[in-house]
């Protein structure tokens, strides 16, 4: 259950947010500038690369690194293979995890290393591996860190990971807005650098700003009717989310607020691509999640007994309004089946500000979500 009373409480919201998912989305901005300054301190501004690499492998664990490689992945477009390299192991802790280079890895690839611990023995011996076969490394991580040591050795550049202003890094809330952003910026600017996609450093003070803009919008002291993250929190308590994307940076996005909201708000959501999200998920709209399946739910005793999932849906958009869009057959789909939907769309900027905006509203309302429904440890 939801306790909306909470949203609309900053000083008890601060209290239970021991994790500080909700100062995580709010230094989004801050993080982003202090990564920057960290990559161009590392010597990313006076890198003069020989051309574009053959392909991008990423490797990396948790929600962080998939949502890094995912991010730039559509960034990168046609221009260059984006590859993540998954993991394995006997279980997900830092002395399990080993990667490994594809067969065909060589001198004309870019290996990039994205972690919030720096432990990892396997990403260790994957940076030696790219050595010897040739490969450029360049790793983000925390300074001093093991893995720092080996990427010296294998002759790679190490980028800092930008801390929280203030405080110490709190790795408890590795899959929240500011490990993403830490990990993410340095390596913008360093495919900037490459020509595989565009992230200037005066385009990253854009993203920043945004950032900025978006957290005084969704802030814990702005009341839930004027704000778009908390008023997506309460419409999607007790809803299965069906998170339907259009648009370049919509689709990473889209992934990743489900995997966010699994992982912080223990909330199970389904993410999808338009047009293909109409048939994928169209089934759900009619069967048990449908609005209404149960004919006994008048009678069902609201005390005793836990609400039902009904699926609802969340349009994601950063197309501008006017082009050839799936959204109004998207509208038309939900409506026919009397499914609630939630719409985000950006406002105008480049890519990446609108990229930005939809990564923040929605780190917002899964920060709400967790709270309000008692997720607090």
């Amino acid at each position: 259950m939801l306790d909306e009373s909470l949203l609309d409480a900053p000083d008890d919201l601060a209290r239970v947010d021991r994790r500080g998912l909700l100062r995580g989305a709010a230094e989004a901005g801050a993080r982003v500038r202090t990564a920057a300054r960290h990559a161009t301190e590392a010597g990313l501004a006076d890198l003069r690369p020989d051309g574009r690499p053959r392909s991008v492998l990423i490797a990396g664990p948790g929600t962080a690194a998939t949502g890094v490689a995912d991010l730039l992945s559509a960034l990168a477009g046609a221009s260059a293979p984006v590859i993540r390299l998954d993991p394995t192991g006997v279980a997900h802790a830092a002395g399990a995890l080993r990667w490994t280079l594809p067969g065909w890895a060589g001198p004309v690839d870019l290996l990039l290393l994205a972690t919030t611990d720096g432990t990892e023995p396997g990403l260790a011996v994957l940076a030696e591996q790219a050595y010897r076969r040739g490969c450029t490394v360049v790793a983000v991580a925390p300074e001093r860190s093991p893995l720092s040591e080996a990427v010296d050795g294998a002759h790679g550049l190490l980028v800092p990971m930008a801390k929280a202003p203030y405080q110490e890094y709190d790795e408890s809330a590795a899959a929240g807005p500011g490990a993403l952003w830490a990990l993410l910026t340095p390596l913008l600017l360093l495919l900037d650098k490459v020509g595989l996609i565009t992230a200037a450093p005066d385009t990253l003070q854009l993203v920043a700003d945004r950032l900025d803009r978006t957290a005084e919008r969704c802030g814990p002291a702005i009341a839930t009717y004027s704000n778009p993250a908390k008023t997506l929190a309460a419409e999607l308590a007790d809803s299965l989310p069906l998170i339907w994307s259009e648009g370049t940076g919509a689709a990473p996005a889209g992934r990743r607020f489900a995997a966010t909201l699994a992982e912080l708000a223990g909330r199970p959501a389904l993410a999808a691509v338009l047009p293909e999200a109409l048939p994928a998920h169209g089934v759900l709209l009619a069967g048990s999640f449908a609005a209404g399946a149960d004919p006994d739910d008048f009678f069902r005793d609201r005390v005793e007994e836990p609400q039902a999932l009904r699926a609802r849906v969340v349009l994601l958009r950063d197309r501008p309004a006017g082009g050839l869009s799936a959204a109004p057959a998207a509208r038309e789909l939900a409506h026919s089946h009397d499914t609630a939907i939630s719409e985000l769309e950006p406002e105008e900027g480049v890519e990446l500000e609108q990229l930005a905006e939809l990564l923040a509203v929605t780190d917002f309302a899964t920060a709400y979500l967790a709270l309000a429904s008692g997720g607090h440890s």
